[in-house]
């Protein structure tokens, strides 16, 4: 009797660089438990051949000459849910981290991360997890770095409903969704939205949802 074998994960690279295209594919292809499905270099490919092979995990990037992977990443999401997607970029900011967020990413990566975090992130994502590359947790939490008290000691005063609200929020989930996933209005998710802003020092879903995830990877 053969032995069955786990499935291999299946990636789509989405990146218009075709130099960071092939280095991709080359560390992808020595990863016996990855499978490099297809690559794309603009939205409309990334979503045409998202339709075409069902990727389990879309590593994009947010610059693409007809448009973003934001935008990307919200066509796909609406034809496969399940689908998930980690950024792998080169920029960040602010209103970058807010837009990945709000588009429904599962993970933000800088490129200049080492490939065994990468392989290691993919997998993560794969299996559910939303990743935070490490120095963009750091930029975001020195933007709440004024409030007062430790974000393990403001997570600490969260009631389970809006910890639960906050960890359906840092996986991408829109208010809707929230909502939906809990049995919550709309609404009501925006009132625990402001009371968990309120609660962390915040004013953005970007920094609540970093302030999570430093926490979740110091409870592993």
């Amino acid at each position: 009797m053969s032995k069955s074998h786990p499935a291999k994960i299946r990636v789509l690279l989405a990146d218009d660089s075709e130099v960071v295209r092939a280095g991709l594919r080359a560390l992808l292809g020595a990863e016996p438990g990855i499978a490099l499905v297809g690559e794309a270099g603009s939205v409309a490919e990334a979503v045409r051949a998202a339709r075409q092979f069902h990727p389990d995990v879309i590593l994009l990037d947010i610059r693409l000459p007809d448009g973003t992977g934001f935008d990307a990443c919200r066509q796909i999401l609406q034809d496969a849910p399940e689908t998930r997607v980690l950024i792998l970029t080169s920029v960040v900011d602010d209103a970058l981290l807010d837009e990945a967020i709000r588009a429904g990413t599962h993970g933000y990566l800088l490129k200049e991360i080492n490939a065994r975090v990468l392989i290691q992130a993919i997998r993560d994502v794969a299996a559910g997890q939303s990743i935070l590359d490490p120095a963009i947790t750091a930029r975001v939490l020195q933007l709440v770095k004024t409030g007062p008290g430790s974000p393990a000691a403001n997570l600490g005063s969260l009631s389970p409903q809006e910890r639960r609200v906050l960890a359906a929020i840092a996986e991408g989930k829109t208010n809707k969704e929230t909502g939906a996933e809990l049995g919550l209005s709309e609404k009501t998710v925006k009132n625990y939205l402001g009371n968990i802003f309120e609660k962390l020092h915040v004013t953005r879903r970007a920094q609540a949802a970093a302030l999570y995830a430093q926490d979740s990877r110091h409870q592993r």
